[in-house]
């Protein structure tokens, strides 16, 4: 009975050790695969539960989250639009929103982190200027302006893939509603160091 006790633990510390492993695979730069330092960043921004959450299972909970949408959309204009586009259509830099992923590793919210955060080939350089909780709202955005089939959308949860609408443009281009802009800027906790 004692050997099949062991047994078991053993096939269970086997099933569970690739987990939890997997969950504390280091952040890599998406082209030297060089270990990031995510301490050079910002000190603000890195306390939130949705970094947390980050940090922990490489998934954004801000994906598909319509209340942080318009946070997102205002740090995306800001920091990304220049070379991406208004709407990630590709400028200088590569489109994103469709389902052409220059780094394939990029359909992933961990890959879309690190090569947003380390840098890429080219024009992109890192920006690890930019709060942690500030790039996983413009990586929701981005992943909110994807245009491509639900299915290779591996960002999305099984849920979400089931209800998935590829972005339209609605009236892009107009003032950002300020009212819905403040509310989304405080619920997904977007400081500004003073």
């Amino acid at each position: 009975m004692k050997s099949v006790t062991k047994l078991l633990l053993a096939g269970i510390a086997c099933t569970v050790v690739p987990v939890v492993a997997m969950a504390l695979e280091p952040f890599r730069h998406t082209i030297t695969g060089e270990v990031l330092d995510l301490s050079i960043g910002p000190k603000e921004g890195r306390d939130t539960e949705a970094v947390k959450t980050f940090l922990q299972t490489g998934h954004n909970p801000y994906n598909e989250d319509a209340s942080c949408l318009p946070a997102g959309e205002e740090l995306f204009l800001v920091a990304c639009s220049g070379c991406h586009g208004h709407l990630a259509e590709g400028k200088v830099g590569p489109g994103l929103n469709d389902d052409y992923w220059t780094y394939p590793k990029n359909t992933t919210d961990k890959g879309l982190f690190e090569t947003i955060y380390g840098g890429g080939q080219g024009m992109m350089g890192p920006h690890s200027d930019l709060q942690l909780n500030e790039i996983l709202l413009v990586m929701s955005w981005i992943r909110h302006l994807y245009t491509g089939p639900a299915e290779t959308a591996d960002w999305l949860t099984p849920e979400q893939k089931k209800s998935f609408t590829p972005y339209k443009d609605a009236g892009h281009g107009e003032e950002p509603d300020q009212t819905k802009l403040a509310a989304a800027q405080a619920k997904c906790a977007v400081k500004r160091p003073e």
